[in-house]
């Protein structure tokens, strides 16, 4: 529901205009996505970083977003969707200068926390704006559109990155958002309705956000830091942040994560699933990349452009993975989806210095992509049956919250699970060594979740 009648069309100025800036905010988001972690090796070695800062980097961004994207969503629903993705916008693109401008590690990771919380402002309203601005005809084509430019932009993000790490710094790979966030902002504000919904009642559930924010920021720290005296009372903490929480949501009038909906079997076990899958993809991604650049010696741009098949895959064939999973229903693609790409990590395994891309690398993204891309639209699908119509918009929060912190677990975790630790990402010998044991880790997660969804989704989804 919106503050005013949807009016806006496909194919009008003020249409394009709502799209231009739905897909420049969320995209520069999905850029940040594709290229932090290509620049990674390049960043630890110009601040002195540690393995666990590197990870921090990657994580810190994670854990903010992930905790506080349902309140994001809440606060575009009651305050103004455009009002909360302007505002999102603008502290993006302010966290964004300054990871651009951090002296040292520490600072760069507080910058990416910072950077995660206008994340969460601004991803939800991305969608929310075009939902709620277009007449219910359009919708469908003005999401599909975003959705479409904003593959386009994930599928440059390698790319783009590479070339500013190689032939410019690090530091531009944030301080390129900052034009676009002015573009991005002009637009909104002189073109995008105001749009909110009008039944939102009640306080906002920020108890909830903090002690999300403490869970996961815990047993994050708990994971990264494992053996260390802090790492037990962090975790230890985060554990009872996390009952809190759940305590909370049980009993808090407007939740921001509505325990009613895990009644529902496929609804758990969806997110269940993508909790297993998106930590091995999380996973994947980011050993692959410090493993082509510190032992195969490729530079950020070939790191970065060795990884693209997956995000083309997903670009030209997830579209195809949805309309199969609407003919056949979603267990087959949800089961076989993460099989295949299971098999693509193990492909992948034994790359080394002497790998050939053509002959050990490519294969492995491809069919590691293919698998990607059979299962995603389905899994989107399910989330949203299994919920009430008028849950799917948080159903579909939990399910990107879920996603955010099985990556961000699984890349905390498994550098110490499988002995690497300090600057050690730096030398080849011992990275090497690590390297196929956190590959075989990943398949058997993403094997896991296979099994997951054979075993828990239903042949059909209701009608």
């Amino acid at each position: 529901m919106t503050s005013a009648p949807a009016g806006q069309r496909m194919g009008t100025a003020g249409g394009r205009a709502v799209i231009a800036a739905a897909v420049l905010g969320s995209g520069m988001t999905w850029l940040d996505g594709s290229v932090v972690n290509v620049a990674l090796r390049t960043i630890g070695e110009d601040l002195d970083a540690s393995l666990a800062q590197l990870q921090w980097i990657n994580n810190g961004y994670l854990v903010s977003l992930a905790a506080l994207i349902l309140l994001g969503g809440s606060l575009g629903d009651r305050l103004g969707r455009r009002r909360m993705f302007v505002v999102g916008t603008t502290w993006f693109a302010l966290a964004s200068a300054l990871c651009g401008l951090a002296p040292n590690a520490e600072t760069l990771i507080v910058a990416r926390i910072l950077q995660g919380v206008g994340g969460a402002l601004l991803t939800p309203g991305s969608l929310a704006m075009i939902q709620g601005a277009f007449v219910p005809g359009d919708r469908a084509r003005a999401i599909g559109a975003w959705s479409g430019l904003g593959g386009v932009a994930a599928a440059i993000g390698p790319f783009v990155g590479g070339v500013l790490v190689d032939h410019a710094s690090w530091r531009w790979i944030f301080l390129i958002n900052l034009p676009i966030a002015v573009v991005t902002v002009v637009i909104a504000w002189r073109s995008v309705p105001e749009t909110r919904d009008p039944t939102a009642t009640g306080t906002f559930d920020v108890m909830g956000a903090v002690l999300a924010s403490l869970a996961l920021g815990g047993v994050t720290y708990a994971l990264i830091d494992w053996g260390s005296g802090g790492a037990v009372w962090a975790g230890a903490a985060g554990l009872i942040a996390a009952v809190a929480f759940l305590l909370l949501e049980r009993s808090e009038p407007q939740p921001m994560m509505p325990l009613g909906l895990y009644r529902d079997r496929t609804f758990s076990a969806s997110n269940a699933m993508t909790l297993l899958v998106y930590a091995a993809l999380g996973a994947m991604s980011f050993f692959l990349v410090l493993q082509l650049q510190t032992v195969t010696g490729y530079s950020a741009l070939e790191a970065g452009l060795a990884t693209m098949p997956i995000t083309l895959c997903m670009l030209f064939l997830a579209a195809k993975g949805g309309a199969l999973g609407t003919r056949i229903g979603p267990r087959i693609p949800m089961s076989v989806g993460p099989l295949v790409m299971a098999l693509g990590t193990i492909l992948v395994v034994g790359v080394d210095a002497q790998s050939s891309y053509w002959l050990h690398i490519l294969p492995g993204v491809t069919v590691f992509g293919l698998g990607l891309a059979l299962m995603v639209a389905p899994l989107t699908a399910t989330v949203l049956a299994a919920a009430p119509d008028d849950k799917a918009g948080i159903a579909s929060g939990i399910n990107n919250a879920v996603a955010r912190a099985g990556s961000l677990m699984a890349v905390a975790a498994l550098p110490t699970a499988v002995g690497l630790s300090g600057d050690e990402y730096a030398d080849p010998r011992v990275f090497a060594a690590a390297y196929p044991n956190a590959m075989l880790a990943c398949a058997a997660l993403l094997a896991l979740g296979g099994v997951v969804s054979w075993l828990t989704i239903p042949k059909r989804l209701p009608d």
